[in-house]
């Protein structure tokens, strides 16, 4: 990796954007993201029941043969992340900037909001319960079996630590992350996936097909698991929509949920990193925090904080099998495998953002906020959503788990809110939040799929107006055909997720070259 060889791909890079990109963007990344996009949604429009067949197939071959990979991916990103944070790696400043763009509240809010999405609200108050109503194979072979129990309820709290913890948030961006802000900002190298495999491939990966491929199947994998949030959203606003004002919960609403979600979104991308998307971002930590202090308050504070405490002693306790666990593979593949394939898809788009507004920050203050500090507060945050319903579950049997029969996210969230002093009020803030949580997460990966578009860390207006634009169309396709449409999407996700894990696995061991090269030349 000599700098002569990273100036002569800038070059060739340069010559690539002249002479075929129209208006600097990148148009083979451009027509195979965007096509394959509108086919599968055309396809989907045309015969749902074939295309979630072929979708069906393609996840159950992926999680069959990528899904051990996943998971040790997953573990080895998280551990020797560590070890950069801890080692004299962790003192290396990113970015070119001796100090930080933006404040530390910003910051760590945008990072917050944009990786935990809109998936955290639902999924908090959904994922405890189910665990909770049928428990984890681990735990059953540990002879915890039982439901109904505060163990039980203890048990399902630890289980969704798993998938929404440390190592869910490590892929997201911190050895990625640090790779990204060495090639692009050090080394001038554009902003686009294909930069993570520039250290294995060169030039070739550069500015031949290969390159476009790679960019390619990253949009991809993040445009659909974004569409998915998206459509997901208007599907459940309109829920809770007939439940607490009566308002039909027919196509039209949800549409009409989704134009104003497509809006909101789409303007801040517009605006930028340091504005809309940073206001968005802060609005929605000081909401969530608003409704963690209510709940605290006056939810059952006693449970929240026992099952927080011994729950997350269970999750370091059973950490390494929960990771490595692979004895029950059809449940293995619908819970875990399902997550990581998710959050694998986000993988290079998601550091790349994390990239652009982390200039001027620490190795170790990148990576304890992304794999340590936002996990314990992501896990904090399901204590107190989902644990909240499983206290009222335990003293009430059935006030949770009968609406949450057949696996309706929104019911759950619902059932749990209504139980809460002024629980009308607190619903219709809970359903606010859910809406600006997959706002946050849609303005950011416009921008970043705007990033891959253009390799620069400010690409144009008009291309975050489209990709934009072009989420929420495609969502609103899907959910003209019931909720079918989007569940095969989610797993379509999954499928995406098998070329992006290939591209993050060279950061195993590019990060720490990177990260010893950068403390050598910075002296420490």
């Amino acid at each position: 990796m000599n700098d002569t060889t990273l100036a002569s791909a800038q070059a060739d890079e340069a010559v690539m954007i002249k002479g075929k990109f129209f208006d600097g963007v990148d148009i083979p990344v451009f027509l195979i993201s965007g096509g394959v996009l509108v086919l599968f949604a055309a396809f989907a429009l045309y015969d749902i029941k074939l295309v979630s067949g072929w979708v069906n197939t393609g996840f159950a071959t992926s999680t069959k043969f990528f899904g051990a990979y996943w998971q040790v991916l997953l573990l080895l990103t998280f551990i020797i992340g560590l070890f950069l944070a801890i080692g004299r790696t962790g003192s290396v400043v990113l970015g070119g900037l001796k100090t930080p763009e933006m404040s530390t509240f910003k910051w760590i809010s945008v990072i917050m909001c944009t990786l935990l999405a809109g998936g955290g609200v639902f999924w908090a108050a959904a994922e405890p319960m189910a665990h909770f109503t049928s428990p984890p194979p681990l735990f059953v072979g540990l002879g915890g079996g039982e439901t109904g129990t505060v163990q039980a309820a203890y048990n399902a709290l630890a289980q969704s630590f798993m998938h929404w913890g440390f190592l869910a948030w490590a892929i997201l961006g911190s050895l990625t992350g640090v790779v990204f802000m060495y090639l692009h900002y050090e080394k001038g190298l554009p902003l686009k996936p294909r930069t993570l495999l520039y250290p294995v491939f060169g030039d070739k990966v550069m500015k031949g097909p290969l390159g476009a491929i790679v960019d390619a199947s990253c949009v991809l994998a993040v445009v659909a698991g974004t569409v998915g949030p998206i459509g997901f959203l208007g599907l459940q606003v309109s829920f809770g929509l007939e439940k607490l004002f009566g308002i039909p919960d027919v196509y039209a609403t949800q549409v009409t949920i989704l134009m104003g979600l497509i809006a909101i979104y789409t303007l801040s991308a517009v605006s930028g990193v340091t504005k809309g998307i940073q206001l968005l971002s802060s609005a929605n930590v000081i909401l969530a925090v608003v409704l963690m202090a209510f709940i605290l308050l006056f939810g059952p504070t006693a449970f929240i904080f026992d099952s927080y405490l011994h729950s997350f002693g269970i999750y370091l306790d059973q950490f390494i099998p929960m990771a490595t666990f692979r004895a029950n593979p059809g449940w293995l593949d619908w819970w875990t495998v399902f997550f990581w394939g998710w959050f694998l898809g986000y993988g290079p788009l998601m550091a790349m953002f994390v990239a652009r507004i982390s200039r001027g920050r620490t190795i170790r203050e990148m990576i304890l906020l992304i794999s340590v500090v936002a996990p314990v507060i992501t896990c904090f945050w399901f204590t107190i959503v989902g644990g909240s319903g499983l206290a009222f579950e335990l003293a009430n049997p059935g006030v949770i788990s009968e609406p949450f029969t057949g696996f309706n996210l929104p019911a759950a969230l619902l059932a749990i809110t209504e139980q809460l002093p002024m629980g009308f009020l607190i619903s219709v803030l809970f359903l606010v939040l859910t809406t600006i949580f997959v706002a946050t997460t849609g303005d950011s990966m416009t921008y970043a799929v705007s990033m891959v578009m253009t390799g620069t860390d400010s690409p144009q207006a008009g291309i975050r107006v489209f990709w934009g634009v072009m989420m929420g169309l495609v969502a609103a396709l899907l959910i003209s055909i019931g909720s079918g449409g989007i569940s095969a999407l989610q797993s379509f996700i999954v499928i995406t997720a098998v070329p992006v894990s290939l591209v993050l696995l060279p950061s195993l061991w590019n990060a720490p070259q990177i990260a010893r090269k950068m403390a050598d030349e910075q002296g420490l």
